[in-house]
């Protein structure tokens, strides 16, 4: 039996900003080549895997995914230099991969490398 869910619709007009705020530790899986949208502004997407032990109803578990992450700007720029494995803390928002696909996606504010060759360098949105 398939759960119940509601029929797509489209959303209410947003009267204030709505919470969209996600912060995760992981490891650079994959990094793609970097490019640039039609307004010149760069552009890259990767993964990130995350692996932590989380309670759960009072219950340990083991917890691992991996998640598709893209980068615009400053961060896209420090994100293709960063090594395969780089040990990184992600704070940003989640969005759909597209129309057509609903599939969430990281999109990164904010990049700081925990070790490594870009040990404390981070990168954000805040001036």
């Amino acid at each position: 039996m398939r759960p119940s869910r509601l029929p797509s619709s489209p959303l209410p007009e947003l009267q204030e900003a709505q919470r969209n705020s996600f912060e995760i530790d992981g490891v650079l899986t994959e990094i793609g080549a970097l490019r640039y949208s039609p307004g010149g502004v760069p552009v890259l997407a990767g993964r990130l895997e995350h692996r932590s032990r989380q309670v759960e109803a009072g219950v340990e578990r083991d917890v691992s995914l991996e998640l598709q992450v893209v980068a615009l700007g400053d961060k896209a720029k420090l994100l293709a230099s960063a090594r395969l494995g780089s040990p990184a803390h992600v704070v940003g928002f989640l969005a759909a991969k597209s129309l057509r696909s609903r599939t969430p996606v990281l999109h990164i504010d904010t990049i700081e490398f925990l070790e490594g060759m870009n040990h404390g360098i981070q990168a954000s949105n805040e001036a």
